[in-house]
């Protein structure tokens, strides 16, 4: 291909990288036969804030020899000022009069930023079936609890005296009962006794064990 016609299809496929990956999408050719004006053509420069005529500085004194060899670096971390994040591609052709090269870097920060959004948005914790099972386990338990504290006792619920009632609660006190979610009013509930006349029993065995 003669060089007049692959620089121009350089251009429209600079151009129409541009416009497909929008204006954070810096598109850039290079002719790599002139170190110090090396961009012949340039998209949406205020990425890396170059022009044409500028030389080939981006990728720093340590690469740009094995560019001039001819050698495509794909997909790498590019440097430029005010801390934005530069993903950078550059492919060659060759002829036999000329070398070019064409740039893609793409602006990258604004993803990042919304990235670190996502990440904390879809962050969840145990799933719901998880979470269900342990409330479950948690009722059996207080369940199997309730019901070893009426077997101590020795008394249906209807005959139970006081006394008798203290020695539940202090049962499943003493089995941290009390700990689980929604004990008291659970409690309460099967006992058919107040949460307040749990509390005051509650309070008469711990003074008792202080």
């Amino acid at each position: 291909m003669e060089k007049t016609n692959v620089l121009d299809f350089l251009k429209r496929l600079a151009d129409g990288l541009a416009v497909m990956f929008g204006k954070n999408c810096e598109v850039v050719i290079h002719d790599m036969e002139n170190f110090e004006s090396s961009i012949i053509y340039i998209t949406n420069n205020h990425v890396t804030e170059r022009e044409k005529g500028d030389p080939f500085n981006i990728l720093g004194v340590h690469e740009v020899d094995s560019f001039f060899e001819g050698h495509d670096i794909i997909n790498h971390q590019g440097k430029i000022k005010n801390n934005h994040l530069i993903k950078s591609s550059t492919f060659h052709i060759k002829g036999d009069d000329y070398h070019y090269a064409i740039g893609i870097n793409y602006d990258y920060t604004d993803l990042s930023h919304a990235q670190s959004v996502l990440t904390d948005l879809t962050k969840v914790g145990a799933s719901i079936d998880e979470v269900i099972n342990v409330s479950n386990q948690m009722e059996k338990t207080l369940e199997t609890l309730y019901e070893e504290a009426l077997e101590k006792t020795g008394k249906p619920l209807a005959l139970m005296k006081k006394e008798d009632r203290v020695k539940v609660i202090k049962y499943l006190d003493e089995n941290d009962a009390f700990s689980i979610h929604k004990s008291i009013p659970i409690i309460s509930q099967k006992m058919n006794i107040s949460r307040y006349t749990i509390y005051n029993y509650l309070k008469e065995i711990r003074k008792e064990n202080e």
